[in-house]
């Protein structure tokens, strides 16, 4: 093991006793394989699944395998008229597991995520009958305030990059506080309690993933 390795592993066994307090359930992962076998392990047969925007979810092939799977899965980006994304939207709000990643997390175990439209952030507030989120130990961040400023100057540049949006983060790399039609910084939410004990699971992964 690395130091980096053990670095990472003290941090994730404090932040799970963190997580408890809150309400929420947390796992520790040394890597994207163990992570995938892990997150697949809270489903069950003819369970509906939905997820959120995240290239974590890519990176560690768990999006591959669901959709080779016989589960009934319900993927937003089938939908292409207005009429049926408000369809599909309404089915994965009532999916029985939801998978998304965080775009930032505090020591203390608090979720720190931002939205353009609001879907991903709206399903991790309310709906899903379960919320697995799934983030490399580069998503840790000291406090709310450290986690907002990652989203803004490091995540969103990339993200606004690989979506093809014209906003200033994505052509100078850093955050502008714009009002672009293209913002994907529209919605802020902080998840610092979940009211339904365990209905939110969070699977810390020792690598670095997504942005």
């Amino acid at each position: 093991m690395s130091y980096k390795q053990e670095y990472y592993e003290n941090i994730a066994e404090n932040m799970i006793g963190k997580f408890n307090a809150r309400g929420i359930e947390g796992y520790y992962c040394t890597d994207r394989e163990e992570a995938n076998a892990k997150a697949k392990r809270f489903l069950t047969p003819g369970c509906t699944i939905s997820w959120g925007g995240s290239e974590t979810l890519q990176e560690i092939g768990l999006l591959d395998d669901l959709k080779e799977s016989d589960y009934t899965l319900f993927d937003r980006a089938e939908a292409v008229t207005p009429e049926e994304k408000r369809e599909m939207y309404g089915k994965i709000v009532t999916s029985d597991v939801y998978f998304m990643s965080s775009n930032a997390i505090t020591i203390d175990g608090e979720l720190v995520n931002i939205d353009g439209v609001g879907n991903r952030v709206a399903c991790l507030c309310h709906g899903p009958q379960q919320v697995i989120v799934i983030a490399g130990m580069n998503k840790i961040v000291p406090d709310v305030r450290s986690g907002i400023a990652r989203v803004h100057n490091m995540a969103s540049p990339p993200n606004a990059l690989r979506l093809g949006l014209k906003t200033p983060c994505a052509q100078y790399g850093r955050c502008a506080d714009c009002l672009s039609s293209d913002c994907i910084c529209s919605q802020t939410v902080v998840t610092r309690f979940s009211r339904i004990s365990g209905r939110i699971k969070v699977i810390l992964v020792g690598e670095e993933l997504g942005y």
